[in-house]
């Protein structure tokens, strides 16, 4: 009674406290309270004291759901019984409401009868013991519906913890059940009042009705009722949801194919065709035309590729939908016109036609039968990306919605696009903007049109071949339409390489771009990277009117609106025209790109009075991120490796004098790692330098960013034996000092970046220079040292630790590894069964279930690597969890497959398979989870490093 209490008194603080921190506390308090054992009794006493209020009922049923669906095996199994009868009380007097509590009682009834057999529910399974209850108890026949109508959803249910095998069982238990199903419905279906409950109950069986022929559905009273109610007002939902059901039915590959679904096609489609009217019924209401529409896109996709008379009918109908003035509405058919597409044009859709010929025709025919459709859809999109005439007025966030619906509606043009021809499309998107452009030109422009239709020019920019000039249009310089303006010319780049004439101009507006807005500064700036890119032939000799351009715009002289991210797409425009350039031109022309950025780290590190050290990290990272875009967009080795060498006074002086800002060193180290990419081992003369500074800088200060430099200096020089001494001790003293910081699972989570870039550069070594690590002193250490971090929550740091062992187990299974196997099983012999119990904890609960196919790898390496021996640890680690929980039939299953994978070799899909269904019976609730953890002990582990 005293918790009942203490429920009630949190239930009326949580929703009338005036203190939000009291309401807080409360709502914790019934969180907590819910994962209790007494919550069963609690919530089970309180639904069925009539005194209990509203919030009481929601709460508590709410609560009994949810321990039913999650906690089941929290209970004895002696209480099944009682727990069965109580919740059948509940459903009983809650009747005729209210409906939330209702519902919550079906579910948990669904639930209940998902954990225990049929032979256990009684009156085999549970549709008979409604079908008995029904006849018995007729006025709680609104209660019985509903719970007909959550079961099938249940079935489907994972937020239950069942066993996989049992809902695959209770699955079956109700598809055969099916028929008894539809009886009890079309029994009810008579009763007016009960109609919209029927219809609901309909459709979620449905989903279980596949082995009905379609010839029986046809004819089926509740098919019949269902079409019927598509006229009915207030029955238009729930008969819309058994139509879609039935449409998915006829096209579902386990109903016999489309042939066997012509009875159901032939009495479905007449009726949704019937939905015209409603269609264009002004009056009708948003909801109940979106209800018709979703029906017309529903028949669509399942029903008309084939271009005949039926099919263009649903066609003319999907378009009348995508000519409706609300985007929600029209929006419905683009999903279709998709799969329409991607039918028309596939060859898998024309392989019953056997010869390459006949498919060829087919294909032929039914692209010109649906052009019409798309030549008029894509006169619909144009007016559909179109600005609104109150686009000024609109807040952000509805411009915001806009915007996503314009890339949308871009989509359906790439699709059109596959069908016409990009030249196609481009016609009748060309003849729209020319008919546009005298409205522009008045002395009240009317710009929405004309920006629409270059919008839509923009979108098949990819499809378009390169073509002569006759369609290149003259842009017009309006302010409003200045952004997509810039943004067509960059979509055009490639085409526009074959009419160099027209350049110059075009050069001329994007300018005035990056003047106008941010917002056409930012369409501007990536035009001119594209046409830079794609045109530097022809552009290569306008080199200095371009780094006119960038001067200006880094300086901040001329009124350009670029943002940082935008001067960026300046310096890889210019640095690909670079590129192209004769290497002394483009030694020289590499120092101008980077000028705006070295004088002021020149000028701060050359200064007296610790100004570098007092600086604020983004006036240093906005000039060394610039250097690192033109490293790695001057495609130039030997004059990239000459700029760097060059410059690295600069940077070693930032180095030294800021190691300990993270944000500085990440940027000057990504830096370093272009310029490595890109002049690869040209940069041998600054190489040693630059490791110089990681190697006595590192340990001082811990920085991540100094392994994942040094990653890629192994990638690099990693096999060059002259750098061999030099690498060796590098990786010794990087990966020395990192194991005595990461001792622990505290210290992983702690420090997540560290262990990323340390096993990624660890994977790095063992790629490329296994010669020098594996025999090395920290090997073993590594090995031991990420046993302890396996189970890190951070995803990066988690997967490079996992590769980096996979990497391991593969190098010592391969030829290559030969030599290194002797050291490779002096490590991993005496660490197996550790191993092997972590990687068995990690699939079972200790890792989230996204990082399974990352632990199925490694132990498949580590099976494929030491075969009968794994099978043992593993034996061992299953061995510790208590049966109650993990059967012995699972356990045997478990090990049946990792033994096949070791005999065989490289049967990943079955251990896979196996490893899924496992984790999932070990995660089927927290109970099970924590016991399982408790015995396996993943966490228990602690690394000590030696010192050197």
């Amino acid at each position: 009674m005293e918790l009942q209490n203490a429920v009630k008194e949190a239930l009326n603080a949580l929703y009338h406290h005036p203190d939000d921190s009291v309401r807080i506390r409360a709502d914790r308090w019934l969180q907590d309270f819910q994962r209790t054992i007494d919550a069963w009794q609690v919530a089970d006493n309180l639904l069925h004291d009539p005194s209990s209020n509203m919030e009481s009922l929601i709460f508590c049923s709410q609560t009994l759901r949810s321990k039913v669906q999650r906690d089941f095996e929290e209970l004895p199994s002696e209480a099944f019984r009682l727990l069965q009868e109580s919740l059948y009380k509940l459903l009983k007097k809650f009747s005729k409401g209210p409906p939330k509590v209702r519902t919550q009682i079906s579910i948990a009834i669904s639930a209940l009868a998902v954990h225990v057999s049929k032979e256990d529910w009684g009156n085999n399974g549970i549709i008979n013991w409604i079908k008995q209850e029904m006849n018995t108890f007729p006025e709680h026949i609104a209660s019985f519906l509903e719970l007909l109508t959550v079961l099938p959803q249940e079935a489907f249910s994972h937020k239950i913890a069942a066993r996989p095998e049992r809902r695959r069982q209770f699955e079956k238990e109700l598809i055969s059940s099916v028929e008894i199903a539809l009886n009890l419905l079309a029994a009810c279906v008579r009763f007016e009042e009960l109609k919209e409950q029927v219809l609901e109950a309909f459709g979620s069986w449905l989903r279980l009705s596949k082995g009905i022929p379609a010839s029986t559905l046809a004819s089926h009273p509740l098919v019949h009722e269902a079409l019927h109610a598509l006229k009915s007002e207030q029955l238009l939902e729930p008969a819309v949801n058994v139509v879609s059901e039935l449409i998915h039915f006829t096209a579902s590959r386990n109903t016999g194919g489309l042939s066997a679904q012509i009875p159901l096609i032939h009495v479905l489609v007449p009726h949704v065709m019937d939905l015209m009217e409603q269609l264009r019924d002004t009056s009708k209401g948003d909801e109940d035309i979106k209800a018709i529409a979703r029906l017309f896109a529903d028949m669509g996709i399942h029903i008309c590729f084939s271009g005949s008379n039926e099919s263009m009918l649903i066609v003319r109908a999907l378009l009348e939908v995508a000519s409706h003035q609300e985007y929600d509405i029209s929006s419905m058919t683009y999903n279709f016109w998709h799969h329409l597409q991607v039918n028309l044009t596939k060859s898998d859709s024309y392989s019953s036609f056997g010869s390459e010929a006949l498919a060829e025709a087919e294909k032929n025919r039914r692209i010109q039968a649906f052009c019409p459709a798309f030549e008029h859809l894509v006169s619909l999109i144009i007016s559909r990306v179109q600005y609104p005439e109150n686009h000024q007025e609109l807040s952000k966030e509805d411009l915001k919605d806009f915007k996503h619906s314009r890339y949308a509606a871009s989509d359906v043009l790439t699709d059109a696009t596959a069908v016409l021809g990009a030249e196609a499309v481009l016609k009748i998107v060309f003849l729209k903007f020319m008919q546009a452009v005298p409205s522009c030109r008045k002395n009240v422009c009317e710009w929405q049109p004309v920006e629409a239709s270059l919008y839509c020019m923009q979108a098949v920019a990819k499809s378009v071949p390169v073509l002569e000039g006759e369609m290149m249009p003259q842009l017009p310089h309006q302010p409003q339409l200045l952004q997509t303006v810039c943004s067509t010319i960059g979509a055009y780049s490639k085409w526009l390489n074959a009419l160099p004439s027209v350049l110059p101009s075009l050069v001329d507006v994007l300018t005035r771009g990056m003047s106008s807005s941010e917002e056409s500064a930012a369409s501007a700036s990536v035009a001119f990277k594209y046409i830079c890119e794609d045109c530097r032939g022809q552009l290569s000799g306008s080199l200095d009117g371009l780094f006119h351009i960038y001067h200006i715009a880094i300086s901040g002289e001329g009124g350009f609106k670029l943002s940082t991210d935008d001067s960026m797409q300046l310096v890889i425009a210019l640095s690909a025209l670079i590129s192209v350039l004769p290497t002394e031109h483009a030694k020289k022309a590499v120092e101008l790109l980077c000028l705006p950025a070295v004088a002021p780290l020149e000028k701060v590190t050359h200064e007296a009075g610790g100004s570098l050290e007092q600086i604020l990290a983004r006036h240093l990272t906005v000039h060394i991120d610039r250097l690192a875009c033109i490293f790695r967009n001057v495609n130039l080795p030997e004059v990239v490796a000459d700029t760097i060498h060059r410059l690295w006074p600069i940077f070693k002086a930032i180095f030294d004098r800021r190691a300990w800002d993270m944000r500085t060193m990440e940027s000057l180290c990504r830096a370093c790692k272009y310029a490595l990419r890109t002049s690869g081992r040209y940069m041998v003369v600054t190489i040693g330098a630059m490791l110089e500074e990681v190697q006595v800088l590192y340990p001082q200060h811990n920085q991540p960013c100094f392994l994942y430099l040094s990653s890629e200096v192994i990638k690099i020089f990693g096999s060059d034996p002259s750098c061999a001494s030099y690498l060796r001790s590098l990786i010794e003293a990087l990966f020395g000092h990192t194991t005595k910081i990461l001792t622990s699972i505290q210290e992983f989570t702690a420090r997540p970046d560290l262990a990323d870039d340390c096993y990624l550069l660890a994977s790095r070594c063992i790629r490329y220079c296994p010669d020098l690590f594996v025999p090395s002193s920290i090997f073993a250490s590594l090995i031991e040292c990420s046993m302890v971090g396996a189970t890190i929550q951070h995803r990066d740091a988690c997967k490079s630790i996992l590769t980096f062992l996979s990497d391991v187990f593969d190098l010592a299974n391969s030829p290559a590894g030969v030599k290194y196997r002797p050291i490779i099983d002096s490590v991993v012999l005496s660490r197996g069964a550790t191993l092997t119990r972590i990687l068995i904890a990690s699939m079972a609960g200790a890792l989230p279930p996204s990082r399974l196919e990352e632990v199925t790898y490694v132990l498949l390496a580590l099976t494929r690597a030491y075969g009968a021996k794994v099978l043992g640890w593993a034996k061992e680690s299953v061995a510790l969890i208590p049966a109650a929980v993990l059967t012995e039939a699972e356990c045997s299953r478990f090990l049946e497959t990792l033994s096949e994978a070791a005999a065989a070799g490289s049967n990943i899909a079955a251990l896979t398979e196996t490893l899924e269904e496992l984790s999932e019976v070990c995660r089927r609730n927290r109970m099970v989870q924590e016991i399982i953890q408790g015995a396996l002990r993943p966490l228990d582990l602690t690394f000590a490093a030696v010192s050197s």
